[in-house]
């Protein structure tokens, strides 16, 4: 979301985009034409108790534990929640809560609505979504890609809200396709 907000007050800043596994509204009530979030996935994720944040192995498994409800690999989550706890300059529980929880729960200034501007990016575009995603169901990219002039979507068809691992190598190559072609 962010990403699709900068290009749009800042065109000069970007000369490619590629987004991953977002919607063209901000969080809150979704358009009637877009699919919403998996109810039920939902329950079960914001049902769970939060780690100790202070203990970087609970939060590890945590994001494990999440990554599993969405349908990722928890291994690839525990270590890239293990590789932002490293990171995380400030070793307090807000700090590591934020960089952990990141968009998800971010107070973004969700005004005035993006996604009738989308129409002017004149950017090479990649919408990448995963056909499986419960969390912004792939209808949302499909939106995206059809609102952005010329874009290209590339749906991976098992993947879910992360990008797997063994994917990279052909989203890197759509993404130079895509600056190449322009």
């Amino acid at each position: 979301m962010i990403a699709q907000v900068a290009a749009l007050d800042f065109p000069d800043s970007f000369s490619t985009l590629t987004l991953y596994g977002t919607r063209p509204v901000a969080p809150g009530p979704v358009d009637d034409d877009l699919p919403d979030h998996d109810q039920q996935i939902m329950r079960i994720l914001f049902s769970s108790a939060l780690p100790d944040w202070t203990d970087r192995k609970a939060v590890a498994e945590h994001a494990a534990a999440g990554a599993l409800v969405l349908g990722d690999d928890p291994d690839q989550a525990r270590e890239l929640a293990e590789r932002m706890w490293d990171r995380t300059a400030e070793n307090t529980p807000p700090a590591h809560m934020a960089n952990q929880m990141g968009i998800v729960f971010s107070k973004i200034d969700c005004s005035p609505r993006w996604r009738e501007r989308l129409g002017t990016l004149k950017q090479p575009t990649l919408v990448v979504h995963g056909g499986k995603d419960p969390f912004f169901p792939v209808g949302n990219g499909k939106a995206i890609a059809r609102e952005i002039p010329d874009a290209q979507l590339l749906v991976l068809e098992n993947a879910s809200t992360a990008i797997p691992s063994d994917h990279t190598d052909r989203i890197a190559a759509a993404m130079m396709e895509r600056e190449i072609s322009e």
